[in-house]
């Protein structure tokens, strides 16, 4: 088990054009593109926030007990990593910058870059953003 949490945003997406695939095969992959699956599309990530495992532990501490934030972000625990999509980002957000007073100066550098981050998925809504162990 790591000791690092990453907060991961996809950076880019290509298509694998790999050369020895067949053009039956390239035509489903356009076309599964085309529809909105994402067949053959690789996912860039890129780390915009780390915190220690003990750090990620205490920062959720200050969102209330129960709530959707809290149980959403606490999914990393249950299951080592949790996808952040574009309708959780205004929840997630709101709920940052509400704990942001009772924060220590740590955390709300913390809960600052995280909204910075979710800004950035709400400006482009086929971002995502993965929060996982290194």
């Amino acid at each position: 088990m790591s000791d690092k949490v990453l907060f991961y945003a996809l950076s880019r997406k290509f298509v694998d054009e790999q050369t020895d695939v067949p053009e039956e095969a390239k035509s489903v992959i356009y076309y599964g593109l085309a529809i909105g699956h994402h067949l053959g599309v690789v996912d860039c990530l890129k780390a915009v926030v780390t915190c220690s495992r003990g750090q990620y532990q205490t920062w959720l501490e200050y969102l209330p007990e129960g709530s959707t934030a809290r149980r959403k972000m606490e999914g990393f625990f249950t299951f080592g990593e949790i996808t952040i999509f574009p309708e959780h980002i205004h929840m997630l957000a709101n709920a940052f910058e509400a704990a942001i007073e009772q924060q220590t100066d740590e955390y709300q550098t913390l809960s600052r870059d995280f909204i910075k981050a979710l800004g950035a998925i709400y400006r482009e809504p086929d971002m995502y953003m993965m929060i996982r162990e290194r």
